[in-house]
Parts: C-alpha cells; sequence; structure tokens
C-alpha cells in the first residue's frame, strides 16, 4: 500500500488551516511542528500559518511578556501589521505571532482626556480583581470609537497551560460598554476551554453572554461596580459549571465523549502492538508522526 500523498496544493492549503483553527489554547505550535513533519513543506507551513496563527492568539488573548509587563494581544489593540499596543503603559510594538518574538518598540500616544481618566479607573479596579483571582491572568480595557460615542472593551484572560499534566485550559472574558450618563448598557461573554489528554481526548468548551445595566456617576464609582458585576457573573459561571459536573452520570459521561473508550477502561499499548509482526507489513513505526504513536482512544 502506498503512504504518498496525492493532495493537491490546495487541498492541503485546506486541510493545514482546518486543523490549524482547531488548536486548543497553548497548543498552537504542538499542532504547527506535528503538520510541518507530516506535510513535508516548510515554505508552505509557514505561509499559510503565520495568518491562522495571528487569528489563534488575537481570539484567545495571548499574554506577551515584555520587560516586566504583560500585554494582551487582542483585536482591540491591534495597530494592524502585526503591531499592538499597550493602553496602560503608552507604547506599542511589532509581534511575530509564529516565533512569539516581540521587537521594535516605539511610543504610542494617547489623548488624557476625560475618557482616559475613566480607563484608567476601570483598569486599575480590574487589574486588582484579577491579581487575586487568577493566577496566570491579566487583563485590559481599550476605548474605542463607535457613531461618535466612547466604547470601552474590557479583556480578561486566564491561562493554564500545563503540558506535562497533560491539560491546558483558557478562562476568558469579554465586556463592552458605552461612557455615557446615567445608565449604560453591558454585554459580557465568559468563555472557558479545556482539552484534556492523557489517557483520552476530551474537549470542553463552555460560554456564557451577560446583559446587565449599571449607573453611571464618577469614575470610581463606575469602576468598582463594574468589578462587582463581573466578580457575581463569574462566580455564577463557575458555580454552575462545579453543579453540571456534578450531576453528571457514568452513562452521560459515555454518550458525550467523542469516541468511546473500551469497554475494559484500559488504554491501548501501542509500543507493544507495533511490534507485532502482523503490523510491521503495514506500519513503520519510522514513518510514524510522534503525535499519532501518543494517541489513545
Amino acid at each position: 500500500m502506498s503512504n504518498k500523498c496525492d493532495l493537491s496544493k490546495e487541498e492541503k492549503v485546506w486541510v493545514i488551516c482546518r486543523l490549524l483553527y482547531q488548536a486548543p489554547p497553548g497548543e498552537f505550535y504542538s499542532v504547527f511542528e506535528d503538520l510541518r513533519i507530516l506535510v513535508q513543506d516548510d515554505d508552505l507551513m509557514r505561509q499559510e500559518a503565520a495568518q491562522v496563527c495571528a487569528h489563534h492568539n488575537k481570539n484567545n488573548f495571548t499574554l506577551v511578556r515584555i520587560e516586566g509587563t504583560n500585554v494582551l494581544v487582542t483585536r482591540y489593540n491591534d495597530l494592524g501589521g502585526n503591531r499592538f499596543f499597550d493602553p496602560k503603559n503608552k507604547f506599542s510594538f511589532k509581534f511575530d505571532h509564529l516565533s512569539g518574538i516581540s521587537t521594535k518598540f516605539q511610543l504610542h500616544r494617547v489623548a488624557w482626556d476625560e475618557t482616559e481618566l475613566w480607563r484608567t479607573a476601570l483598569n486599575s479596579a480590574l487589574k486588582a480583581y484579577v491579581n487575586s483571582h487568577f493566577t496566570s491572568g491579566d487583563c485590559s480595557v481599550f476605548r474605542k470609537t463607535l457613531k461618535n460615542r466612547q466604547v470601552f472593551v474590557v479583556c480578561i484572560a486566564g491561562h493554564q497551560y500545563k503540558p506535562l499534566g497533560f491539560w491546558n485550559a483558557l478562562w476568558k472574558g469579554e465586556w463592552t460598554f458605552s461612557q455615557i450618563p446615567v445608565i449604560t448598557h453591558v454585554t459580557g461573554t465568559i468563555h472557558m476551554q479545556v482539552h484534556y489528554f492523557k489517557d483520552a481526548n476530551l474537549h470542553m468548551t463552555v460560554c456564557k453572554t451577560v446583559e446587565e445595566i449599571l449607573h453611571v456617576i464618577d469614575p470610581a464609582q463606575l469602576a468598582i461596580d463594574f468589578v462587582k458585576l463581573i466578580e457575581t457573573e463569574d462566580n455564577k459561571f463557575h458555580i454552575a459549571l462545579l453543579e453540571n459536573f456534578q450531576a453528571l452520570t457514568d452513562e452521560i459521561w459515555r454518550k458525550i465523549l467523542r469516541r468511546q473508550l473500551p469497554v475494559t477502561r484500559t488504554i491501548i499499548n501501542w509500543s507493544k502492538l507495533l511490534t507485532n509482526q502482523s503490523m510491521k507489513a503495514n506500519i513503520s513505526s519510522r514513518e510514524m508522526p510522534l503525535s499519532l504513536l501518543k494517541c489513545t482512544i
């Protein structure tokens, strides 16, 4: 049986992009390396992966460490040309999505007006909340102009990447509201994604949308009320997840798995199977990528 891949370039591009878009948070580069080994075309991989990697980083609020400061990479601080800015420290930088390297730093001027005072108050209160609830997270408050109105966009990200423990997770929040007098309408989304890959391959993605009203009096009052709202909704979301997990029976777990585990509940010993003479006729362990050797059902 021939192992030759007869896919056209267009078909390869479609498969590469589709698989990369599905990469869980914290695992993009692992998926990229596995695909690179399979495709055997570094130029094609880098050409197609660059745009997908940028989408992956911005969608997952990737955390970048720059001179002792954390900066979230999002679509809200994207200046174009792979340049992003830090609204707190007022600088911008060039970011290579594939290598994760930041270069070409320069000042990013922001008007010090009333809106910036409100943004700063929100960011300070939010930072205190994130520091006390997320062991490895950060946040940013961005100001945008929409239909001649000032809009605040709040991004929160808590990343937990534990590849040696066979799991990775992301908790992120995205909130938007206008800077208008008296009352403002707040909309938000809480998103959690977990991938567990020891003895199984389990993916879980849970999202919740929130709509609420806040009174707008002054920057300090709005910052306090907004953080209270986020804390309340985060706690509700967390408690609901725990309650749902406890309610899941063993039968339900088997039904929702993408593939059922063996009846014996034991994993397949791939190394032992590969030594079997009947398999050696069809499978070469040299040609099989390491990622497939690690797969379990």
